[in-house]
């Protein structure tokens, strides 16, 4: 018989403590959904669960469990070097410690130094084989990984105990985390689920959990953690229309403007969609998650500004996400479209990412690493916007961080806010767009930015970390670190700061040689 297991889980949904306005705000509607899961199918097996969702404004060294056998944490890359710490402090008081998340599917060989169960694609029966196991294993951990990703997943009403307490966290939005697909057809090269097959999950529990969220809201508002909302269209919204009164639920969603037809478009706004992010990456590639085809340059640019503004006409915030930093993009040019759809679409909110690489996440990386153009960037930095862990191909370091702070400045600039708060009419889009603007995202990044570009062009040491000359991290970098890990720098174990930034290469190279 097994025994009885107190069960720790913690998801990071915030890297450090963090008490500015948009984080409070926000962070509590970012709780990762398998977390959760995680927590139904522990006490499915008779275990009791400590559930901890951590968004930078609890005292995390109080909340921590304090007699757990085992503790599950989930992270992203970001979060790494603070779920490293909380793994040494935890073996210290005797736990089994267990990491999942991107982290763990991106970084396995490293996360491995520091966990005793390091997970891939998760499953139940993963999750019962640890919970079975529950053993130390060190120094190095032990790797589990499923053949594919689950099948079905514990829904809203299943997960609902663990939902609860952390919406109380958020003061005035309190979004209900959904799942209704995993994996995505498109393969954008930089993309962690460009190899993971689209895979639809049940319609039916996604019924039974709207009709529940119904009963504890009087409106409730779901944000869609599908990588790609909306593939199999009509039977989402079949689903949602035969248990949703019209325009009863708010929707968050994440889709490809390919998806976003007039049409389609109408059919969301009836159903409530208030908010779309739509990915459009590159004005000269990936023309096929935009439905442009071989259009390029100026002529995507407007093409794609007059869909974003008709989608605008329907759903009053739309976020645009762009890549900073790809292959394609050469000189001025991709930056100066930027701005130019920037002005086209002022109601728009644009997201800039760094090109980044996060170790096994994409078959592209293998590229990168065999070209010797990944920096070993400290984990802490690897959120696509405070390190670009690439080499950029057509750029020079200064010329690539002028630009971006150039394209931030604009979009980011008090006339640009004007305009964007003048073009939403939707109370709360306009002051989220007022707030992000104004805060880290926005200023924070810019300046941010000017710092780099500052210690580019001044410290010939910091310069040549950029270019691969040296891997001595710079000492910006590393009190960056200190200052941000805070109380639980004292526990981050030897060696955690720096890893090989070319061990999907080298792993590659062991299996092809077995």
């Amino acid at each position: 018989m097994i025994r009885k297991l107190q069960v720790g889980i913690i998801d990071l949904v915030s890297k450090k403590p963090n008490k500015k306005l948009f984080a409070r705000i926000m962070n509590a509607n970012f709780a990762s959904i398998m977390p959760q899961v995680i927590g139904v199918w522990c006490e499915e097996e008779g275990h009791n669960v400590t559930y901890i969702c951590y968004t930078g404004k609890e005292d995390l060294m109080k909340e921590l469990p304090q007699d757990a056998d085992i503790v599950f944490i989930g992270a992203f890359t970001e979060s790494a070097l603070t779920a490293y710490a909380l793994s040494n402090l935890l073996r210290s008081r005797g736990a089994v410690t267990v990491l999942g998340g991107p982290h763990a599917r991106c970084y396995p060989e490293d996360a491995l130094k520091y966990f005793d169960y390091v997970t891939g694609f998760t499953d139940k029966n993963i999750i019962k084989e640890i919970l079975y196991d529950c053993s130390p294993h060190r120094p190095a951990g032990l790797y589990l990984d499923a053949i594919h990703q689950p099948k079905s997943l514990p829904g809203v009403k299943e997960r609902w105990k663990f939902i609860e307490p952390t919406l109380r966290k958020a003061p005035l939005i309190k979004m209900v985390p959904m799942l209704g697909s995993l994996g995505c057809p498109y393969t954008c090269s930089f993309c962690i689920d460009s190899t993971v097959a689209y895979q639809p999950l049940n319609f039916d529990v996604m019924k039974e959990d709207l009709s529940f969220l119904l009963t504890k809201f009087k409106r409730p508002l779901v944000g869609w953690h599908d990588p790609n909302f909306g593939i199999r269209f009509n039977e989402y919204m079949d689903a949602i229309e035969e248990v949703v009164p019209e325009n009863h639920i708010d929707f968050i969603a994440e889709s490809s403007l390919s998806l976003l037809s007039e049409p389609h478009v109408k059919r969301l706004k009836r159903n409530g969609f208030g908010a779309m992010l739509p990915g459009i990456e590159s004005w000269f590639d990936l023309g096929n998650k935009s439905k442009t085809g071989s259009l390029t340059g100026m002529d995507k640019v407007k093409h794609i500004a007059e869909q974003v503004n008709m989608i605008l006409r329907y759903i009053p915030y739309v976020q645009t996400n762009f890549v900073l930093g790809l292959d394609s993009d050469k000189g001025e040019e991709p930056f100066e479209l930027t701005k130019k759809f920037v002005d086209l679409t002022p109601g728009a909110f644009p997201g800039y990412s760094l090109l980044s690489a996060f170790g096994q996440a994409a078959p592209l990386n293998l590229e990168y690493q065999q070209l010797n153009r990944v920096i070993p960037f400290p984990f802490h930095f690897l959120d696509n916007n405070h390190a670009m862990n690439i080499k950029p191909k057509n750029y020079s370091w200064p010329e690539f961080y002028s630009n971006t702070i150039s394209l931030g400045e604009h979009t980011f600039s008090w006339g640009a806010i004007l305009k964007r708060l003048a073009a939403t009419k939707a109370f709360i889009p306009r002051w989220m767009n007022v707030v992000r603007a104004i805060s880290e995202e926005g200023f924070g990044r810019v300046a941010h930015n000017k710092k780099i570009l500052m210690h580019l062009n001044s410290d010939i040491k910091f310069r040549d970390y950029f270019e691969q000359e040296t891997t001595e991290l710079p000492q910006f970098y590393m009190d960056i670190i200190k200052n941000e890990v805070g109380p639980l720098w004292h526990w981050l174990p030897e060696g955690a700061i720096f890893h090989d930034q070319n061990a999907y290469l080298k792993s590659s190279a062991k299996r092809i040689a077995v």
